[in-house]
């Protein structure tokens, strides 16, 4: 007879759920300035600082600056001093590919063996992006964006791949932030997730395979444009006359 576990004997809804820890909020608080560039690439991180600015003590900022480090935002010098990631364009595309490899994989076996709640659940997230898609809540459309693709993954039923994609998606999380936010792209964009969407539901393999790695390959050119329109804002007035 198999052998029985607390968490197989409990109902999962009497479980206390974790709450977050100091260490956590930080990280979470940290991690929003770092998408909005409230915390630039390339700034140094200093812990004092930030403990002051957060009010806690400068042990779960250090705590916080090392999850950040796992998650790709974060980068330790030669000095072992932390500063906000910046890597470069090239490395960014190269993740990219991946990940478009590991979407498309996912698009594929979720059109088998995805569930019809689980299809209504990823149609139900494009249609909240669709209704954000013109406004100002960057972060909660980013938010949405994000829920939208690793759903996609989970439906795949693959644990392994779920834990690559993890991987690559937390590297390139600022990246991706940066590249669905430009606004002269957002229709395009839209009608990219629209194109999945129906390619899901119509349980064509094929097709949300290759719209999910167009839809990643897309966002090297919004990131490479992005940059140039950052660079270009950064340049003063008649420097060029």
């Amino acid at each position: 007879m198999k052998s029985m576990s607390i968490n197989d004997l409990v109902p999962k809804e009497l479980l206390a759920k974790r709450r977050p820890s100091l260490a956590d909020e930080a990280a979470e608080k940290l991690r929003d300035l770092i998408l909005l560039e409230k915390l630039p690439p390339g700034l140094s991180l200093n812990e004092r600082e930030l403990s002051e600015i957060l009010g806690i003590s400068r042990t779960p900022v250090r705590e916080a600056i090392r999850q950040l480090e796992f998650d790709g935002l974060v980068e330790y010098g030669a000095t072992r001093r932390p500063s906000v990631a910046d890597p470069s364009m090239e490395v960014l595309s190269q993740w990219l590919m991946i990940q478009g490899a590991l979407e498309g994989l996912a698009g594929e076996q979720a059109c088998f063996l995805a569930t019809d709640k689980e299809l209504e659940h990823i149609k139900k997230l494009q249609d909240q992006m669709i209704e954000l898609t013109y406004t100002d809540d960057r972060l909660r459309l980013f938010g949405i964006d994000m829920e939208f693709h690793r759903a996609i993954v989970a439906a795949a039923r693959n644990p392994s791949l779920v834990e690559i994609h993890n991987c690559y998606n937390a590297r390139l999380w600022r990246a991706r932030f940066v590249s669905s936010q430009r606004r002269s792209n957002r229709e395009v964009q839209t009608r990219k997730h629209q194109d999945i969407v129906d390619s899901l539901l119509a349980r064509d393999c094929d097709a949300a395979s290759t719209a999910l790695v167009t839809h990643l390959r897309n966002a090297i050119g919004n990131i490479k444009a992005a940059k140039t329109e950052q660079a270009s804002d950064q340049i003063p007035a008649g420097a060029n006359a």
